[in-house]
């Protein structure tokens, strides 16, 4: 049985040729392959840290089982799915809302849980009747708009989060990553990105040096004087220690609080694989069920055990499009670091000491990045938006997702930001395609290329 864990060499596996593509099943020579991989790490790592303690939850824990959930996904989708699990931010919200009503731990993960096995039911019911019923819901216009809408709606947490905390600094690293991206040759552009949060350790210990303490946010929020790279938890964390482990408790009313997030990660999930498809010039319809199914399993594995739900990482799409190296080994050496860090509070305590306006030079390139695939899946399915019933579903969505608008249905439930967006656009196409006249209609077909290609091949 194939499980994608073989891998050629792409050529002499040290520098590929200018504008070539590192596919999935190729990899470069080992040491270049996990330097690629501890560069996706760091990708992920500050929110999937930050995630699980805005939701209460360990987040050691939460960086071991997003390695866990890596290598499912992998196993389960063959390796021809080149993503990373990390912790999805989409629960932040709905945690709050659930601790609000005095819910614990426990029940934050066990209403998450229950999510889990939804989506792992809605990635079945794809393998069954095909990836027409996603396509058919989220044609190419809808899945850019939710792609975009997901990429961009992370502006705020670089704008307000990371970026004030040295805008010096994060002026610096974005331009240091944005030259080194385009001006490095072979290698060495491919793990700008890597770069730029080395010069930005360099740049923050020599302004520490020079100017003394910084009078700004923390990464807190709270304006104080504080270093620029504190490497105090370093010291005082121990090498090795396990995370803290918890069951989960089901009650109702989180359940119902937590349910509606499954349209956000179908979404995020069909988004991802079709920007990968699109990137690996690789159809992946036919893994499309599988991969939802392999994330809502990361998931359920993940809120057992008291850890945070994953999802497939945006941030990653974004280290992809920057290095175009897709090889699924890179991935395997992420979740191995991603375990290593779980399990050694004192390699985490490293990476979480990456100084926030690091993080904001860096983030304004990739999450850019992120939101401009949907774009180009627009662009690469003729997506015409002097449409009308192209436009105005995805402008209001987009709008609505990069906002955070948020609607309280009651004083317990309440939808914002992708979800919202989301919903907005999906149903805002179909319910404007049912009014339509038909000369709207008929300008592309429904179902994107591709799809009844598969759907023929699984019925036969």
């Amino acid at each position: 049985m194939d499980l994608g864990v073989r891998w050629t060499l792409h050529g002499d596996g040290r520098t590929p040729a200018p504008g070539a593509v590192v596919r999935p099943d190729e990899r470069l020579s080992w040491p270049r392959t996990v330097g690629l991989g501890a560069q996706h790490v760091v990708a992920m790592f500050g929110a999937s840290f930050v995630a699980p303690v805005l939701m209460g939850l360990d987040p050691n824990l939460a960086i071991m089982m997003s390695g866990v959930a890596t290598a499912i996904f992998l196993l389960a989708t063959r390796g021809r799915v080149p993503s990373y699990l990390g912790c999805s931010l989409s629960f932040v919200g709905v945690a709050a809302v659930i601790r609000a009503q005095g819910g614990s731990s426990a029940t934050v993960t066990g209403a998450v849980f229950v999510v889990g096995v939804a989506l792992f039911a809605v990635g079945l019911a794809v393998q069954r009747f095909g990836a027409r019923i996603i396509h058919a819901a989220m044609p190419p216009i809808v899945t850019g708009a939710v792609v975009m809408l997901i990429g961009f709606n992370l502006a705020p947490v670089t704008a307000s989060t990371y970026w004030p905390q040295d805008q010096w600094t994060a002026l610096l690293v974005m331009a240091f990553t944005a030259l080194a991206v385009v001006c490095l040759r072979g290698f060495w552009s491919r793990i700008a990105i890597f770069l730029g949060l080395v010069f930005g350790y360099a740049v923050s210990w020599a302004f520490d040096r020079i100017f003394g303490r910084i009078h700004s946010a923390d990464a807190s929020g709270k304006v104080t004087d504080h270093w620029r790279l504190d490497l105090s938890a370093v010291g005082q964390a121990d090498w090795i220690g396990l995370p803290h482990f918890h069951g989960p408790s089901f009650e109702w009313s989180a359940i119902l609080v937590a349910l509606p997030v499954v349209i956000a990660l179908v979404a995020e999930n069909a988004g991802h694989v079709k920007a990968v498809g699109e990137m690996t010039g690789d159809p992946l319809d036919d893994k499309l069920g599988t991969a939802i199914s392999a994330d809502g399993v990361g998931s359920m594995l993940s809120t057992a055990v008291g850890g945070p739900p994953n999802t497939t990482y945006s941030e990653n799409i974004g280290v992809m499009a920057a290095t175009r190296v897709y090889s699924t080994a890179a991935y395997w050496a992420a979740a191995g670091f991603a375990l290593l860090f779980g399990l050694c509070p004192k390699f985490g305590a490293v990476v979480a000491a990456i100084p926030g306006g690091v993080l904001g030079g860096i983030t304004v390139i990739l999450y850019g990045m992120i939101g401009l695939l949907g774009a180009q899946i627009w662009l690469n399915a003729g997506v015409d938006l002097r449409n009308p019933l192209n436009l105005v579903p995805a402008a209001a969505g987009i709008i609505i997702g990069v906002g955070n608008v948020t609607m309280e249905f009651t004083d317990t439930f309440s939808l914002s930001g992708i979800a919202l967006g989301t919903l907005v656009v999906i149903i805002g196409y179909h319910a404007l395609r049912a009014f339509a006249p038909a000369h709207l209609k008929t300008q592309r077909p429904l179902l994107d290329e591709g799809t009844s290609s598969y759907d023929d091949d699984a019925s036969s």
